[in-house]
Parts: structure tokens; C-alpha cells; sequence
């Protein structure tokens, strides 16, 4: 059976890191902390499970951390978490499994990874992430912020997944990280730009995200999912701008580079739904059920292809008083979402239109 080292970068977790722990101590044959500079009890939590303790002077620069981490990694394979992640029963088990049954031949593991739930618990965002590779191998990690791990060789794509559940998210370590690495003379690569787009969005500085997004684009590098999500955000950031117009050209424009995606199509709909055009609102939330995500290695938003179209096909047709068609896609919605209030209510009001 093979071996396994977890590695970790922690700063301040004693909220979490505990909770992390106790999910997977009993799935690694060795546990490596690596501390960046808490001042509060993460290092005397940690200690209660390991002994490989390791300071490492923070610069900014989350690919050194996590390459730093692996080095520290003596067994078979690499397992990486972070401190407000945890592996659910269900996911343990399917953990030890894969650690008694998998190939030595495979290089990498990717695992899902939840990172927003609903009020019920569920999955509303997901992707897919590299999270156990072979140690012989010394893949590294690469870029300052939204590190991304580079691997080759056999891939196995695991059923497992860690969920995240963070307590509190600073929102302004990111930026501050690329705008200090930009006032020390770094040029930002492509996928930099994008992430610090990403990042620009977040904190409501629009016209400053769109002019990332347009350079990466212009860059023609990047994956074409990350093409196609840079064309929605600038749809996303004109519309906070309040203009439409330029807000559906962006839309239109991830079309040249992939069949249309779900969230795509939705979008198309609230544009056609906002100016009462009904037919043209119902056939592009119909093709948003219609197109099933991508099995890919991007982040997916599943509402986008299961209860917003089915919620927004069922007001449409409620306009149009077709009550019948309208509530068989409140009850599709509904199995998504059985507490969302305004599904309820517009169950409620069907039945009564329907007499049932």
C-alpha cells in the first residue's frame, strides 16, 4: 500500500486547523505544517499531531510556500490541504480505498473540490484540483496568488472530495499581493492578469477588471475556459456599469470560443426576460438545460444548469399563462432547491391557477 505525505501552509488557523486534522490524520502516514507567522495558537494545536513543524518567512508568494511544503514530504505520495479544508466520512472512505487500490504507475490524483454550499448543504460551486501526486516526481507549483500545480504523466480522476468551509476570507490579501508585485517592477503574465482582474471585480474597481480581462484575452494564452469565464465577467462588470449593451456583446463574444456554456445562456435569458421578450427568454434558459457542464478542470456553477433555468422557464411561462408547462419547472427547480421561498411561492400560486 502506498505512502502518503500531507502538506500544509497555515497562518493563524487556530480556528480550523484542528477540524482539518481530525478529518484525514488517520488517512497520511505523515503530517508536514508549514507556518508563515501565526501569532495565535495554530502551532500549539498543530502539535497535537505532529512533530514536523516548519517556519517559513512569508514574501508574498504562495507557489514558494507550497513548493517549500512538498520538500518537506518523505513517503510515496503528496496530499495538499488547506487549513479551512475537511474530507467528509462519506469522502475518507473513499480515500482509504483509493489509497489501498491505486497504481503506483499514477502520477497525479485530482479530487473535487467543493468550494461554496447552500443553505441545504449543497454543492452551488465547484472544480476539479490536482490534490495527491507522486513525490518522486517534484512537481511544482507555480504564481504568486491562485497557485496553480503543474503535473505530467498518468492521471487518475478520483470520485473524492474535500469541501471548504472557511470562517472568515480576507478580501484584500490577493489584490494587495499583485499590486505589490506590480509596484516592484513584476510584469504580470496572462493568467495573472486574469486573476488580478478576477481580484479587481471583486472590489468593484469595473473599468480596471475590464482592461485585465481585454489584455488576457488579447494575450490569446490561457485555456479556453478561462477565455470563455473572462468574456462573462466583463458581460458581469458592464452590467454593474448599467450597460446592457456592452454587457451582452461580452456574452456573445465566449460564444466564438466554445459552444455556449449554461451560465452563458442564462445570462442571454435575463437579458431577453428584462425586456419582456418572453419566446427568445424561454429558448435560451431551454439551452441552458440543455448544455451540460464541462467535465473540466475549471470552477463550475451548477445552479446555472439546474434550478435558475428551470425557476426562470416557469416564470416565463407563467406570463404567458401556460400554467401547465410553468409548474413542471418549478418542480424541476424545487427538487434543487425544496426551501428556496420564491420556488415555493410560485408552486403555491400555479396550483391554484391549475386547480389542483
Amino acid at each position: 500500500m502506498l505512502s502518503i505525505s500531507l502538506c500544509m501552509i497555515v497562518r493563524n488557523a487556530q480556528c480550523t486547523i484542528e477540524r482539518c486534522l481530525d478529518s484525514v490524520q488517520h488517512l497520511v502516514d505523515e503530517i508536514n505544517i508549514i507556518d508563515t507567522g501565526s501569532t495565535d495558537r495554530t502551532k500549539e494545536i498543530v502539535q497535537n499531531f505532529t512533530s514536523r513543524i516548519y517556519d517559513f518567512s512569508w514574501c508574498n508568494h504562495f507557489a514558494k510556500a507550497r513548493n517549500f511544503s512538498f520538500q518537506q514530504a518523505t513517503k510515496d505520495y503528496i496530499l495538499w490541504l488547506d487549513a479551512d479544508d475537511v474530507m467528509t466520512k462519506e469522502n475518507q472512505y473513499k480515500f482509504s480505498q483509493l489509497k489501498q487500490t491505486l497504481f503506483p504507475s499514477i502520477d497525479a490524483v485530482t479530487m473535487d473540490y467543493y468550494l461554496t454550499l447552500d443553505c441545504d448543504g449543497e454543492v452551488e460551486c465547484s472544480e476539479r484540483k490536482f490534490r495527491l501526486v507522486k513525490r518522486a516526481n517534484h512537481f511544482q507549483w507555480e504564481g504568486a496568488v491562485h497557485e496553480n500545480l503543474k503535473v505530467s504523466g498518468q492521471l487518475f480522476h478520483s470520485d473524492i472530495a474535500v469541501t471548504h468551509l472557511p470562517l472568515t476570507k480576507d478580501i484584500h490579501r490577493n489584490i494587495n499581493i499583485y499590486e505589490g508585485l506590480i509596484k516592484n517592477g513584476h510584469s504580470l503574465s496572462a493568467i495573472e492578469k486574469f486573476h488580478y482582474a478576477n481580484e479587481l471585480k471583486l472590489h468593484h474597481r469595473y473599468l480596471e477588471a475590464i482592461n485585465q480581462y481585454n489584455l488576457f484575452l488579447d494575450s490569446n494564452l490561457g485555456t479556453t475556459d478561462n477565455r470563455i469565464e473572462a468574456c462573462l465577467h466583463v458581460g458581469e462588470c458592464y452590467r454593474r456599469l448599467h450597460d446592457d449593451q456592452q454587457a451582452q456583446q461580452a456574452v456573445l463574444q465566449s460564444f466564438l470560443y466554445d459552444r455556449p456554456k449554461p451560465e452563458a445562456c442564462c445570462r442571454m435569458g435575463q437579458f431577453f426576460m428584462e425586456q419582456l421578450k418572453h419566446k427568445e427568454a424561454i429558448y435560451w434558459y431551454s439551452q441552458a438545460l440543455q448544455q451540460a457542464p464541462a467535465d473540466t478542470m475549471t470552477i463550475q456553477k451548477r445552479a446555472y444548469s439546474t434550478w435558475i433555468p428551470h425557476l426562470q422557464l416557469s416564470l416565463l411561462y407563467r406570463e404567458l399563462r401556460l400554467f401547465e408547462n410553468a409548474y413542471q419547472h418549478n418542480l424541476e427547480a424545487q427538487k434543487w432547491k425544496p426551501n428556496h421561498q420564491e420556488i415555493i411561492n410560485n408552486g403555491k400560486y400555479l396550483l391554484s391557477q391549475l386547480k389542483i
